[in-house]
């Protein structure tokens, strides 16, 4: 059933964030109430049941407005948290670069704003007369400001960040690039370390990394790739999130390449590949590789790929590691391997390009944007011999310099 699969989902999250669950529950309504988001009988129930357990918090899979939070807290006795606010819990915690605690804050702030009354319920009983609020309201008015004017500025400092990171971008385009994207643990960060040989934080849980990052990745014969590990997407993903953390979809936007890494043991993979696809649909249209990983898990791997190939004729099924002790293997990492190098040798061709020497210009452009391999000058030609960008390359024939591949 998808609601014990939800369920399971939101109790990995509350493990992540630090919370024992020592119980669930399900109400089938035909819709969420104003009041309680559930039925009144239902919250009695709830209230007997936290008693009984001695529970102090009590998580919805779902996203509860404002009002609901305070009714439920105010009828329960106990902090009451939604999906949204687990998530930006273990965000909070999670978050290591200046850019990502800056995204949480600002997420946090938003999601904050509208719920402020509820930290100012033990003022409710200060009242002012006619003409005069109370002191509760007026501090509560100060910080809506406060947080307004905390929001401005950190979107400010957000984007300036943006455009520093644009920049970074430009002057790296020596390389060609790839964005791993995916659902939460799937593997992202352990296939990175796999192609890369260097340490990556890996951990067996929900949103275990938020930051993105980057790894040169030798894929053979002389060709290198610059993979970016982007944070994981999740069902019901809070929109503060979404509009926060825009340098994932920034990374992905900007690659040349997508890797869409898929749990292959998970039995609702084709619902996580849903979920990755919508909030992923303002990439603009690139090549993507479909990686099926943790095929170690798999009862029969070769039967697997074979089915997932008619979907998708170019997946590529890995491990990035096993369950052996002893050893650590990468089953299919060599076939990504050399999925990367076929696309560097296309996005990246090497040719030889003639320049006149007095053409400053251009060969300042081809240093700058251009892997040069070999260079030397005759009778006042610049030969270069360089691996370059395709785009860059038609772009040069259109011009009329003088273009040899190979």
């Amino acid at each position: 059933m998808h609601v014990d699969e939800h369920l399971e989902e939101l109790e990995r999250l509350a493990d992540t964030a630090g919370a024992e669950v020592i119980g669930r529950t399900v109400q089938r309504i035909e819709a969420p109430t104003p009041n309680f988001y559930i039925g009144q009988g239902k919250v009695e129930s709830l209230k007997d049941e936290l008693a009984t357990s001695g529970a102090t918090l009590m998580l919805f899979d779902e996203s509860l407005t404002p009002l609901q939070g305070v009714k439920l807290e105010k009828s329960l006795g106990v902090r009451v948290m939604d999906r949204t606010e687990v998530i930006l819990d273990i965000f909070a915690t999670r978050a290591r670069s200046h850019e990502a605690k800056l995204q949480v804050e600002l997420a946090q702030l938003e999601y904050l704003l509208p719920r402020l009354t509820r930290m100012w319920t033990h003022l409710s009983r200060i009242r002012g007369g006619i003409g005069l609020r109370g002191p509760g309201e007026t501090q509560l008015e100060t910080d809506r400001r406060a947080i307004r004017r905390k929001i401005s500025m950190l979107k400010k400092r957000l984007n300036d960040v943006a455009e520093h990171r644009a920049n970074q971008r430009q002057g790296r385009r020596d390389l060609p690039t790839a964005a791993l994207v995916g659902y939460t643990n799937t593997g992202k960060s352990s296939l990175l370390k796999a192609l890369s040989g260097q340490d990556v934080f890996t951990e067996d849980r929900l949103f275990a990394t938020v930051d993105t990052l980057a790894r040169e990745v030798d894929v053979g014969e002389g060709y290198r790739y610059r993979l970016t590990d982007t944070v994981g997407f999740i069902r019901k993903l809070p929109h503060h999130l979404v509009a926060s953390f825009r340098a994932t979809l920034e990374e992905a936007e900007d690659a040349d390449l997508l890797l869409h890494v898929i749990d292959a043991s998970h039995p609702g993979w084709e619902d996580q590949v849903d979920v990755v696809e919508k909030e992923t649909t303002s990439v603009a249209p690139k090549r993507v590789i479909h990686v099926f990983n943790k095929a170690d898990l798999l009862p029969d791997p070769q039967a697997f790929l074979e089915l997932v190939r008619e979907r998708y004729p170019h997946a590529i099924l890995t491990s990035a590691t096993t369950h052996d002790a002893r050893r650590t293997t990468h089953d299919g990492i060599e076939d990504l391997r050399r999925a990367l190098r076929t696309s560097a040798q296309a996005l990246r061709p090497i040719a030889e390009i003639r320049v006149p020497v007095s053409d400053g210009k251009l060969l300042a452009t081809l240093h700058r944007d251009a892997e040069i391999l070999e260079q030397h000058q005759t009778n006042g030609v610049v030969t270069l011999r360089a691996r370059i960008e395709a785009r860059l390359l038609g772009r040069l024939r259109q011009q009329g310099v003088e273009v040899v591949l190979g």
